[in-house]
């Protein structure tokens, strides 16, 4: 294989991972419109089209980083992040604030570490965009977890947040091997031995351990569904539901959603690792029915 179908076979998977972020960010964002309830119960689909949110559009950035650098190059991210930052699509407000004063020409390192009175964010924003990055890596999962570590620091630098991203970006990563879906418990064994010790490894150990419970809201209930919004809160059940629905993305999407919490964010990031392996594609349908990625992008991106 040469450097460039190599190149391009990385470009490919990052890019299937981005379109099942994509649609697990917007549908799953429709289910907090309240006339939608029922049919959340109901596994039925709302009217589209479905828009995404800030999940998805910055999940963009870091396809374009790799895309242009072959790695993340923070300045690059942090430059991307608030030149398409737009405020309607529901970022958290700390970011919003720290994305307008990068782009007023702050310095995002001294803004990004001075959050939350200096201990930096702990949300789950840098967890929410990184599955496409993990498939970039998909032959080196070590790799991914330091390029997701590098990646978030840009905005979020709390050692939670931190290693949220990193258990995302390595999920896809393993997602994403050749050979087919990896079985349940060897995706989240191959999590757990990559990322430090923390409350989220702590929580990844629990969702290990509570592979064999039916029940989502059950599992919501222990390890979080993002309410709180921290990565801690979101992460470990993100990846306890797209471990057990390796290649069948739709199945993933309706016990992940039908946990209630921040929907749209821990659809992407079970969206992005479900996409990641070759046989986890979105239904076309929904495809269809999501918005286009955004305009920014350049032809070969889209």
């Amino acid at each position: 294989m040469t450097a460039d179908s190599a190149s391009a076979r990385r470009f490919e998977r990052a890019l299937a991972s981005l379109r099942g972020l994509s649609v697990g960010d917007a549908l799953g964002s429709q289910f907090f419109v309240p006339a939608n309830y029922p049919l959340l119960k109901q596994r039925a689909l709302p009217p589209g089209p479905w828009q995404w949110t800030d999940d998805t559009e910055m999940a963009c950035s870091v396809l374009a980083v790799l895309a242009e650098h072959g790695r993340i190059d923070q300045d690059a991210l942090a430059r991307s992040f608030a030149e398409h930052h737009d405020f309607d699509r529901g970022y958290g407000p700390a970011v919003n604030r720290l994305l307008r004063l990068v782009r007023e020409g702050g310095d995002w390192r001294e803004l990004s570490s001075a959050l939350f009175k200096g201990q930096g964010s702990w949300g789950n924003g840098s967890a929410m965009r990184i599955a496409p990055l993990g498939a970039w890596y998909a032959d080196d999962p070590e790799q991914a977890t330091h390029q997701a570590e590098i990646s978030s620091y840009t905005t979020h630098q709390h050692r939670e947040a931190v290693v949220g991203a990193m258990a995302v970006a390595a999920a896809a990563s393993l997602a994403a091997a050749p050979g087919g879906p990896p079985r349940p418990e060897d995706l989240l064994d191959g999590v757990i031995a990559l990322v430090p010790r923390s409350a989220v490894g702590a929580g990844l150990r629990r969702a290990r351990d509570m592979l064999d419970y039916q029940d989502a809201g059950t599992v919501a209930a222990v390890l979080g569904n993002g309410r709180r919004t921290s990565a801690h809160d979101t992460v470990p059940f993100a990846l306890w539901s797209a471990a057990r629905s390796l290649g069948n993305y739709e199945e993933a999407f309706w016990v992940t959603a039908q946990a209630g919490g921040d929907v749209d964010t821990t659809c992407a990031i079970v969206g992005g690792v479900v996409a990641s392996g070759e046989t986890g594609a979105p239904p076309s349908g929904w495809l269809e029915q999501t918005e286009e990625p955004p305009g920014w992008l350049t032809p070969s991106l889209r």
